[in-house]
């Protein structure tokens, strides 16, 4: 059990979320994946599964996500970041105030149509690869969750600062582009720094130069301490049992709970109709 858990890595701009996972991978000599894709462009959290922890990922899929993001406005490009090809400039660029305007009709749930040059499935396609053989493809809204934006600060003649909170799914490329057009204009994205995905934050967050200096058994987070929940403990035959697969009486509430055998964490525990199982195993 000790070799899963997690590393909260701050993914440095120009890589891919892939590569640094690999990087892991090559670190640790175990298996490892990723939560919530950064793009190349982007920086900051991103948290690495290593060994059986990634089982864990869908416990950790409804945790707020923090950002910090520079937009450029008056400019737009086909990936809706400075790394594509532009294809309008010189556009009117808004106050700050006409910003700050414009943001609360982002606030909440709302429905957001992903970049043509993302992940998103099309037929079986990628739709980045569509977009490079210059096809566009017809993405539908998805349903996203935005906590807050602040428009913390005007950088430059044409760029502002925001900082956002959000659900998981979130684009923030397409919030540059919607933002804008509620101001009548177009944006890019030009910097983005994750700051918090769920309990990793970038304050804890460990660099590659450290991994490689000072070892990634050092920076790495035991699985249990990844998300709240309520624990039970067994011990002995009981422990057994449940390692087997086996069905045991239990008191408690219906619901998950992290799962403990011997004071050691072995997964999550489901208890349903008086009963508890052992549902998500780490080893």
């Amino acid at each position: 059990m000790s070799s899963s858990g997690f590393i909260n890595y701050n993914k440095e701009s120009g890589i891919s979320s892939a590569a640094a996972v690999s990087f892991v991978k090559r670190l640790s000599g175990i298996p490892c994946g990723h939560m919530g894709t950064l793009d190349p462009l982007a920086s900051g959290v991103l948290p690495v599964a290593v060994g059986n922890a990634s089982r864990l990922f869908n416990y950790l899929l409804d945790k707020q996500k923090v950002y910090r993001a520079v937009f450029r406005f008056g400019t737009e490009t086909d990936t809706l970041d400075c790394t594509g090809e532009t294809l309008q400039s010189g556009l009117p660029v808004p106050s700050q105030e006409a910003v700050c305007a414009a943001l609360p009709a982002f606030i909440g749930d709302i429905e957001q149509v992903p970049p043509q040059y993302s992940a998103k499935s099309v037929g079986g396609v990628r739709a980045y690869k569509l977009a490079r053989q210059g096809v566009k493809a017809e993405l539908a809204p998805k349903a996203v969750r935005i906590d807050f934006i602040d428009c913390v600060r005007q950088v430059s003649d044409d760029s502002f600062e925001f900082l956002i909170g959000c659900g998981g799914g979130t684009y923030i490329r397409s919030l540059a582009r919607d933002i804008a057009a509620r101001c009548g204009t177009c944006a890019v994205m030009t910097s983005l720094i994750r700051e918090k995905s769920g309990v990793f934050c970038i304050e804890n967050s460990v660099t590659r130069a450290r991994l490689q200096e000072e070892g990634w058994e050092k920076f790495l987070i035991p699985p249990q301490d990844a998300f709240s929940m309520p624990e039970l403990f067994y011990e002995g035959r009981e422990a057994e049992r449940l390692m087997q697969g086996q069905r045991l009486a239990c008191g408690q509430p219906e619901g998950e709970y992290k799962l403990f055998f011997g004071g050691g964490f072995y997964g999550i525990a489901e208890v349903k109709e008086g009963c508890v199982r052992a549902k998500v195993k780490l080893i």
